[in-house]
C-alpha cells in the first residue's frame, strides 16, 4: 500500500496507477460502445434490416458474461499489468474486423468477439485495490469505474464527427478504425508504465484458477446457485435469436446453445468440487475464512445498479423520443444527460462509503434506486420535459453511486480472489442488462421502471443479511507467513 496523500493533480506512484487505469478502462469503453452511436451510418452502409442491428447489439453484449468471470480469474494468477495490456491489444483485432466487416455475419462476428473487451473493468478494480488504502478505497475504485465508464458517452459524443470529418458513408468505418488504434497503443503505454503493487508489497494469487474458492458446505452449493444465472442469462440471449425471438439463428442452433450450456454448467460444478472437496472432510482455520454469501448480496445489488444502468441508456432516447416527440438528435442530448452523472456519482459512492462505512451507505443508496425508477414509471407526456430529465438524473445518481459502493466493498473480502469475485459482480451487472431488456421487450415502459425498482426493493432486502466487512483479511505468503490486510478503521 501507498501511504502518499491522495491528490487527483498528481502522476505520480499510486495516483498515477490510478490515472493509467481509469484511462484503459475509458478505452474499453470507448471500443465497446462504438457501435450505437454509428448505427444508422453502419445500417445503410451494409445495407442491414432492423432485425440484423438488433442482433447486433444483443451480440456485442453476450460475451462479456463469462468473459468478467474468465478475466476476473485470469487477473488473480496473471497480474493486472498483462492482463489489461494484453486485452487492450488482443481485442483491437476483432475492432479492426468490424471496421473493415462488408457483410451481416463478419460483423456479426465481429460485435461477439467484442463482448470480451467489456471485462476490462474487473482487472482494475484489483489493480486499484493493491494500491490504495482501505480507507481511500472507495473513493479509487469509484473514480475508476466513473470514469472509465464515461467512455461510453464520450464514443455517443465524438463518433458521429468522426465519421462525418472523413465523410461519405464509410466515414463511420475510420472512426471504428481509430478506437482500435487507441486500444492498441495504449496497450503499449499500459504494460510500459504499470506494477501490480507497490515497491515490496506480495501480489497474493489464488490456489486455484479454475473455480472460486468457498470456506464452508453451505457456500459451496450456495457458489453453485448463484452461477446458475449467469448460464439462463446466455439460454435468454440464445432464446432472442431464435425463431421464436427474432428468428435469426434456426431451432437446431438454438437446442446445440442450449446443450453447450447445461454441459458447460455440469462442467464447471465439477471444477468448483474439485478445488473445494476438501472443505467436505478438513474445516477451514477460521482466520482464512470468508462469507460468500457476502459476495452474492454484492451480485444481486450489481444486477439492479449496473445492469439497469445498461438497459436504460440503450432505452432512454427512444423514451424521450415517443414521450415527448422530441427529434432524434434532441432525444439523444437529453438521454445523455443520464450517462454523464457518472463522472460525479460513481466516485461519490465509493467516497460516501469510504466515509460512512460499506453497508449504511449501500443501504441508503439501495433505497434511493427503488425510489428514483418508482418516480421514472410515473413520467408521462403531460410532465414538463425539464422535470423529467431531473427525474432521470436524480435516479441515475443513486444507480451510479450504488455502482460505486458496491466495488468500494468488492476488494474487502478476499484480497487474493479480488479479480473472481469482481468478475462474478461484473458478471451480473450484464446479466442484470439482457433480463432487463427482455422484460422492456414485452412491457410498456412505466411497467419496464417498475419492475427495476421491484428488484431494487429485493435487493434491499438481500442487503439487510451483510455484514459490513470489518477487521483484517488474512492471507499466506509463498514462504508460509500469514499477511494481514486491513479493511476497517
Amino acid at each position: 500500500m501507498e501511504s502518499t496523500t491522495f491528490s487527483l493533480m498528481k502522476f505520480t506512484g499510486k495516483m498515477k496507477i490510478l490515472h493509467l487505469s481509469w484511462m484503459a478502462f475509458f478505452i474499453t469503453f470507448v471500443v465497446w460502445f462504438n457501435f450505437a452511436p454509428l448505427l444508422q451510418m453502419v445500417k445503410t452502409s451494409l445495407g442491414l434490416s432492423n432485425e440484423e442491428i438488433k442482433t447486433l447489439l444483443i451480440l456485442n453484449v453476450a460475451l462479456t458474461i463469462p468473459a468478467r468471470v474468465v478475466v476476473g480469474m485470469l487477473t488473480d494468477k496473471y497480474g493486472p499489468r498483462l492482463v489489461y495490456s494484453t486485452l487492450l491489444a488482443v481485442c483491437s483485432i476483432p475492432c479492426f474486423m468490424f471496421a473493415l466487416a462488408d457483410s451481416f455475419i463478419q460483423a456479426a462476428i465481429a460485435r461477439f468477439l467484442l463482448g470480451f473487451i467489456g471485462a476490462g473493468f474487473v482487472i482494475g478494480i484489483r489493480l486499484v485495490s493493491e494500491w490504495f488504502p482501505h480507507h481511500e478505497l472507495g473513493t479509487a475504485e469509484g473514480i475508476y469505474g466513473g470514469w472509465g465508464n464515461f467512455g461510453s458517452a464520450a464514443a455517443a459524443f465524438t463518433l458521429p464527427t468522426v465519421a462525418l470529418i472523413f465523410g461519405g458513408e464509410e466515414g463511420w468505418r475510420y472512426a471504428i478504425g481509430i478506437t482500435g488504434v487507441m486500444s492498441l497503443v495504449f496497450s503499449y503505454v499500459f504494460y510500459a508504465n504499470v506494477t501490480d503493487t507497490p515497491k515490496g508489497s506480495t501480489y497474493f494469487r489464488p490456489k486455484h484458477l479454475t473455480a472460486m474458492e468457498v470456506t464452508s458446505k453451505g457456500d459451496f452449493f450456495f457458489l453453485l446457485v448463484m452461477k446458475i444465472p449467469m448460464y439462463a442469462a446466455l439460454a435468454l440471449l440464445a432464446w432472442k435469436l431464435s425463431p421464436s425471438g427474432i428468428g435469426m439463428i434456426s431451432a437446431v442452433y438454438v437446442d446445440s446453445i442450449y446443450i453447450g450450456l447445461i454441459a458447460l454448467y455440469c462442467y464447471e460444478v465439477s471444477q468448483v468440487w474439485k478445488v473445494n472437496k476438501s472443505i467436505f472432510t478438513t474445516p477451514v482455520p477460521e482466520v482464512h475464512q470468508y462469507k460468500f454469501k457476502q459476495v452474492a448480496v454484492l451480485n444481486i445489488l450489481y444486477f439492479a445498479t449496473f445492469g439497469s444502468e445498461l438497459a436504460v441508456v440503450s432505452m432512454l432516447p427512444l423514451f424521450f423520443l415517443d414521450t415527448f416527440e422530441l427529434t432524434p438528435v434532441m432525444a439523444g442530448l437529453v438521454a445523455s444527460a443520464y450517462a454523464f452523472m457518472n463522472l460525479m456519482s460513481r466516485p461519490g459512492g465509493g467516497w460516501i462509503s469510504d466515509k460512512f462505512g460499506r453497508k449504511p451507505t449501500l443501504l441508503i443508496l439501495t433505497a434511493g434506486l427503488a425510489v428514483g425508477y418508482f418516480l421514472m414509471g410515473q413520467v408521462n407526456s403531460e410532465w414538463p420535459l425539464w422535470l423529467a430529465v431531473v427525474a432521470a438524473m436524480a435516479c441515475s445518481f443513486f444507480v451510479q453511486a450504488g455502482e460505486g459502493a458496491v466495488f468500494a466493498t468488492v476488494p474487502l473480502i478476499k484480497r487474493r480472489m479480488t479479480g473472481q469475485i469482481a468478475g462474478m459482480t461484473g458478471a451480473y451487472g450484464n446479466v442484470g442488462a439482457v433480463v432487463y431488456l427482455t422484460v422492456l421487450s414485452f412491457v410498456d415502459y412505466q411497467t419496464f421502471f417498475f419492475v427495476i425498482a421491484g428488484t431494487a426493493v429485493v435487493g434491499f432486502a438481500t442487503l439487510m443479511l451483510m455484514e459490513e466487512p470489518s477487521g483484517q483479511i488474512a492471507e499466506v505468503n509463498e514462504d508460509g507467513s500469514v499477511t494481514l490486510i486491513n479493511v476497517s478503521h
